[in-house]
């Protein structure tokens, strides 16, 4: 059982020296695009719930 445990180590750090990493630059990137489109989606759907907030109240 030890023998199955560091075999499986063995090939993960082998799997893991395979790893094309991103750069600190599109680490960045990323993550400012992932924030923006958080952003973006938060205000869409907080400007559609004011949209049908005021039609629900119009109606009722």
């Amino acid at each position: 059982m030890l023998n199955k445990l560091f075999n499986y180590i063995r090939e993960s750090k082998a799997e893991m020296n395979k790893v094309i990493w991103p750069s600190r630059r599109e680490t960045k990137n990323y993550t400012l695009m992932v924030v923006g489109v958080s952003l973006g989606i938060a205000a869409l759907i907080g400007f559609l719930d004011y949209i049908f907030s005021k039609a629900l109240e119009f109606v009722l």
